[in-house]
Formats: C-alpha cells, sequence, structure tokens
C-alpha cells in the first residue's frame, strides 16, 4: 500500500513539474511599474531560453511591454479563447507575420492560377457524418514539429496529410520528411518561401515517394536536395484532390477519412498568443500559412470547432494545436480554412513493400 501511495506522488510530482515547465502565467501586479515589467521580461526569457545582448534586450522590452498588455486586456474579455506570453512574445506583429506565417500561399496561387472546380470529388457521397472526429486518437498523426523562422509551413502541413493517409492504408505511422519537400520541390515550390500544399503532393507523387525525417531531418534553412535521400522512397501517393472550394461541410466529408491540408490566413496578434479555448478571433482569407486539419468536434456549449495541427512547437496553443471555430457564415470559413484544402490519395503499396514482394516472388 505504501509503495502505491509513493509511486502516486512521484508521478503527481512529475505532472506538476511538467504543468510548471510548460506554463507561463503572469499576475496583474507585474504590470505596474518599469522594474517590474522588466523582472518579468526577464522571467519570460529565461522561461524560454531567449539570448539578447544588451541593446536588443531594451529595444525587445519595449515590444514585450506592448504585448503584455495586448494580452492582458484581452483575457479580461468573455472570448471562447485565451491568449498567453508565449515564445514570440518579444516579436512585433509584422516579425512574427514574416518569420511564421510567410508561406504565401495566396501569391503561389496567384501564379498556379484559380483552382479549377473539383470533379467527381470522392467523399461526395459520404452522408451521416459522425459528431466528432480525432486523428491523433486513432494513430494517425505524428507529434507536433517546429519549422522555426522558415516559411516551410507548406510542407509540414502537405506532411501531416502524408503522414495521415499512409498511416490509415498501413497502420504504421512514419513520421516523413520536410527538409525532402524544401531542398528538392523547387521547381514551382520556394522552401523557406513558401509554396503550395497540392503542388508538393504533385512532387512526391512524380517522384514515385518520400523519405522519412530520420533519413532526410529537418533545418529550418534551403539546402541544395540530397539526390540519395531523394530516391530513398519509403512512402508513396497516388495522386492528390482538392475538396470543393468554399465548401465547410465538404471539408467534414473528407476529414472523416483522412487528415486534409488546409491554408490559413495565421498573421493576427491573437493567432500569434493563442492559448487555449475555441478561436473565433479576427482574420481575413489572405492565406499566408499552411497546416492541417486532423479532427473536428463541438464543446460542452455547442460551439463547433475544427481541430487543426500546427507547427511552431509543441510550445505554442493546445500543446502545438489550435481549435478554430467551424460552420462559420462565411463561406470561406473561419481565416480562409475551406478555401485550399487538398489531400492525397493512396492506392497502391509503399515502394518498400513492393520491393520486399518482388524479392520474395
Amino acid at each position: 500500500m505504501m509503495t502505491t501511495k509513493v509511486t502516486v506522488l512521484v508521478v503527481l510530482s512529475f505532472a506538476l513539474v511538467f504543468a510548471v515547465v510548460q506554463s507561463f502565467d503572469f499576475h496583474e501586479k507585474e504590470l505596474e511599474s518599469e522594474e517590474s515589467l522588466w523582472e518579468l521580461y526577464e522571467r519570460w526569457r529565461s522561461h524560454h531560453t531567449v539570448t539578447r545582448d544588451l541593446d536588443e534586450k531594451h529595444k525587445r522590452f519595449n515590444v514585450f511591454k506592448e504585448n503584455v498588455k495586448y494580452i492582458h486586456n484581452f483575457n479580461k474579455k468573455d472570448a471562447p479563447y485565451k491568449l498567453k506570453l508565449n515564445k514570440f512574445a518579444d516579436m512585433t506583429n509584422h516579425e512574427f507575420k514574416k518569420s511564421y506565417a510567410g508561406s504565401k500561399v495566396s501569391h503561389h496561387r496567384m501564379f498556379r492560377g484559380e483552382r479549377k472546380p473539383t470533379e467527381n470529388f470522392m467523399y461526395e457521397s459520404v452522408n451521416n457524418l459522425p459528431p466528432s472526429v480525432d486523428w491523433r486518437t486513432k494513430g494517425a498523426v505524428t507529434p507536433v514539429k517546429d519549422q522555426g523562422q522558415c516559411g516551410s509551413c507548406w510542407a509540414f502541413s502537405t506532411i501531416v496529410a502524408v503522414e495521415g493517409i499512409n498511416q490509415i492504408k498501413t497502420k504504421k505511422l512514419v513520421s516523413l520528411s520536410e527538409q525532402e519537400l524544401v531542398d528538392c520541390d523547387n521547381t514551382e515550390n520556394q522552401g523557406c518561401d513558401g509554396g503550395l500544399m497540392e503542388m508538393a503532393f504533385e512532387y512526391i507523387t512524380k517522384n514515385g515517394g518520400i523519405t522519412t525525417e530520420t533519413n532526410y531531418p529537418y533545418r529550418a534553412r534551403d539546402g541544395s536536395c540530397d539526390s540519395t535521400k531523394e530516391n530513398s522512397h519509403i512512402v508513396s501517393i497516388d495522386g492528390h484532390q482538392n475538396v470543393p472550394t468554399n465548401d465547410e461541410n465538404a471539408l467534414m466529408k473528407a476529414v472523416v477519412n483522412q487528415p486534409v491540408s488546409v491554408a490559413i490566413d495565421a498573421g493576427e496578434s491573437d493567432f500569434q498568443f493563442y492559448s487555449e479555448g475555441v478561436f473565433t478571433g479576427e482574420c481575413g482569407t489572405e492565406l499566408d500559412h499552411g497546416v492541417a486539419v486532423v479532427g473536428y468536434g463541438t464543446t460542452v456549449d455547442g460551439t463547433k470547432y475544427w481541430i487543426v495541427k500546427n507547427s511552431w512547437g509543441s510550445a505554442w496553443g493546445e500543446k502545438g494545436y489550435i481549435r478554430m471555430a467551424r460552420g462559420v457564415k462565411a463561406k470561406e470559413g473561419l481565416c480562409g480554412i475551406a478555401m485550399e484544402a487538398s489531400y492525397p490519395i493512396k492506392t497502391s503499396a509503399n515502394p518498400s513493400t513492393r520491393s520486399t514482394k518482388k524479392d520474395e516472388l
């Protein structure tokens, strides 16, 4: 009995330490003077291991002060979501947009041309949609990753969808390489300068597959394509399909069947500092960030939401995820989430599986 109690106490202690490490809270008293604000800034820097030289610290402190006040005043409101002092707290919104919402999806769409109407949408006849879906609980989603200060979110969005359909078809979850897309898918996509998920699906299809993250690890910068690793095909797809544009119901039908790549307008301050809850904030449809919808649901009070996997690390939002309001009045969906949805199609076995079967013959 004593052993059980000790074990429980140890587990609780670890849980408490983990919670302290993961959270960063401040009190109103810390906003009362320059001195207390400076101490708060130093505490925040230590928590997030942010290093600055003295001159830069003083400049960043001014940015930090404004962000603290914004977050504090927002959290006084009766909103369905909260903000917090995360790792972006001493960045201006302009800097944040440039570094973390810089996929320029709308820009690349203009060069690509308007989306053609989706013909023969494969999930059109899906009816009796379940009230909730969460591909994380079904083992089809890898841990949250971090793109760093590189506009490669289009690659991360693509990879979530490919990892998902591969697990659904093979029952094996394999973490795949975003860096291969950044380095090698450069005919139209532009690495850290952004890209489109559907063009990345085309690359993987034409290339005959994509390699693992272990084989071609992420470096958060543009690099030369390693052709040896590029030709080490581990997971393949057989094409992709676009979800009918501006149709949240069609997006639901697709998400019931697999994780889906989407683009959103993620450049506002509320997105920068999002912490928890169902996001209903102000945002437009200037698509600048690629993410992936891995499920949907409804809160106890009836608020409908999408479960969205981001690529800003697990310390942002709800352990790297954001719940975004679903079923809004705008046909584009909140932040344009229904404008650029697409997903990979997989009907064939993976290259390694095919070669093994051939060898056996």
